[in-house]
């Protein structure tokens, strides 16, 4: 099937699944979930919840509005739902749930003013619209009702993590293992150093989580996130060994299939990289999919534009559920469209969440635009902690290069082959954690 087609069938399947996908509380049928809702869907570098199955988060929500079609007057129940929804718009990519999260966690909190399950569920909406300010308020609010609960501390981690306050998350991380350690807090634990240029650290927390997992879903995270620590470090083989493993344990697992497709494409393996993106992107056209499969698409000589017509579907059906995301649009118009939009985007996102992902799309935004001198801040900013990204580092060789840096930008450069060799900037998407 040519890619424009199936681009075609995908943007039809993500449309009928928000149309089918419509609000509704207990007392309604829920519908069947949508084909996409077989697969799990994103995480962001090793920080993101583990998740459950879709189809364990499905029969968690239709036990919950059995029961609140029994008894209305359950709070927690209505919290339970709402957090439901959330889950279940991150495994399937679907944000017609984050209207019916809001609806549910609202009527708890109208049921029990202050709820701390509502609060968390609140706040976990919040982040996955994006509002990561909001994420915080509610949070903590959350943390104050039960100061016990590990869920508030990790909705924090995760939110001070995308504003760039990256000390207050690695103490939201502290205080989640006092509470509770696990999968949970060892992932997170992992991202955290990570980003400090730790990768050792980061494995022998990943390490630890795996040892800490019992669900197949855990498992399969678990040595997904094992997977992009060794792509990421230019390892592909052991990177799609930890792959296969987490395909062992949930076939159904997407983000691992995406991550073999990742392995392919960077190994040279171009039709194998293409035929695993096309089952990717038809079971779970998420933004960072599309765009990677039509990097692959346009290195092989071929024609990506029905994949720009899905992502800008995407974009619109995400718009339309209260998302708000500007760095994919700054990376996509910097790296494929037009750079000045690029530079509105990545401005607009460094205001609201000025982390180092953010700073790199800033940067590269205003280089591609002409405007390196202005650029040339925002790399070093993004390459500040020691995080060992190759594109980040490649972007900022790119810069320095520009304004007349050369014996740094020579420096930055072997800095980016030293921390991914498989690195290619022809595939910049494939190499983002965003």
């Amino acid at each position: 099937m040519k890619t424009s087609t199936k681009a075609g069938i995908a943007v039809l399947a993500l449309a009928g699944a928000l149309t089918a996908g419509a609000a509704l509380l207990p007392g309604e049928q829920p519908p069947s979930p949508p084909a996409a809702a077989l697969a799990r869907g994103p995480v962001s570098g090793v920080s993101g919840e583990v998740p459950g199955s879709a189809a364990s988060v499905r029969e968690t929500i239709d036990a919950l509005t059995g029961r609140l079609r029994r008894l209305p007057g359950d709070d927690q129940a209505w919290a339970s739902l709402g957090a439901a929804y959330v889950q279940q718009a991150r495994i399937t990519a679907d944000p017609s749930s984050y209207p019916k999260a809001e609806q549910a966690l609202a009527r708890s909190i109208a049921l029990n003013p202050g709820n701390f399950a509502a609060l968390t569920g609140q706040a976990a909406l919040a982040a996955g619209r994006h509002d990561f300010t909001e994420a915080v308020r509610l949070a903590r609010l959350s943390a104050e009702a039960n100061p016990h609960g590990p869920g508030a501390q990790a909705v924090l981690a995760d939110a001070y993590t995308q504003l760039g306050r990256y000390d207050e998350a690695e103490r939201a991380i502290d205080r989640m293992m006092g509470l509770r350690p696990g999968v949970a807090s060892f992932t997170r634990a992992a991202y955290a150093a990570e980003l400090r240029g730790d990768r050792a650290g980061a494995r022998r927390m990943l390490e630890r989580a795996l040892g800490d997992a019992f669900s197949p879903d855990d498992i399969a995270y678990c040595h997904y996130a094992l997977g992009e620590l060794a792509l990421h470090s230019g390892d592909l083989a052991g990177a799609s060994e930890q792959y296969r493993l987490a395909l062992r344990a949930t076939p159904g697992f997407t983000p691992a299939l995406a991550g073999t497709a990742r392995a392919a494409a960077f190994g040279g393996r171009t039709a194998e990289a293409l035929d695993l993106y096309a089952t990717v992107v038809e079971r779970l056209p998420l933004p960072q999919y599309v765009i990677e499969y039509a990097e692959v698409i346009r290195a092989s000589g071929g024609d990506p534009s029905g994949q720009w017509t899905l992502l800008r579907a995407q974009r619109d059906l995400m718009t339309g559920a209260g998302v708000r995301d500007d760095l994919t649009w700054a990376e996509y118009e910097a790296d494929h469209g037009s750079p000045a939009k690029a530079v509105s985007h990545a401005r607009a996102e460094y205001a609201r969440n000025p982390n180092l992902v953010a700073a790199d799309a800033l940067a590269w935004a205003l280089h591609r635009d002409g405007r390196s001198e202005e650029a040339l801040p925002y790399a070093r900013k993004a390459t500040a902690t020691g995080w060992r990204n190759a594109l980040l580092l490649h972007h900022r060789a790119e810069i320095e290069r520009a304004v007349g840096l050369t014996g740094r930008a020579g420096r930055s450069a072997a800095e980016a082959r030293r921390a991914n060799p498989a690195f290619s900037p022809r595939l910049p998407a494939l190499a983002r954690f965003s």
